[in-house]
């Protein structure tokens, strides 16, 4: 059935990245539409930014174009421009291969929400503003190296055991 009960889609936090760096997202939960309608080509996730919450490290993409509309709430979303105030229905739009690294951030005191749509591409390659880290996505999972490909350190992952 085409029609999806957004009751029965349940919201999942967690985080690929490595180590420490997995905590800057745990106040994001995802609601995955796209893979309940089984939708293959491109991904439609509902994102719930807690108070304080960020939807990301500051990255881009080089094969995937990346929509975001806020739904509900007040994010911040940063860029390589600066800050920009997002409330519901102000859009946002990055084209794969445009090195704009970008994240929304709540900084307010109630949740905000804002639906985002993605392509799905066999591969892809990533890449973050803020720290020296890339990721690879294949039909093996992420991988997260430094951006020259050589791994991430225990002190870039904030991993004091290794």
């Amino acid at each position: 059935m085409p029609k999806l009960d957004l009751s029965q889609i349940p919201f999942q936090g967690g985080s690929a990245y490595p180590g420490k760096l997995a905590e800057a997202t745990a106040g994001r939960f995802v609601q995955r539409l796209g893979d309940a309608g089984g939708l293959t080509q491109y991904g439609v996730n509902i994102v719930r930014l807690e108070p304080q919450g960020m939807s990301s490290l500051r990255h881009y993409h080089m094969e995937q174009d990346e929509f975001a509309i806020m739904l509900s709430g007040t994010c911040t979303l940063i860029d390589d421009d600066g800050e920009h105030e997002m409330q519901p229905g102000d859009c946002a739009a990055w084209p794969a291969g445009e090195a704009n690294g970008h994240h929304l951030v709540n900084n307010t005191d109630a949740p905000a929400t804002f639906l985002v749509v993605g392509t799905r591409t066999p591969n892809e390659t990533g890449y973050y503003s803020d720290l020296d880290m890339m990721v690879k996505d294949d039909e093996n999972g992420f991988s997260f190296t430094r951006k020259d490909g050589s791994p991430l350190t225990a002190d870039q992952i904030g991993d004091d055991n290794d």
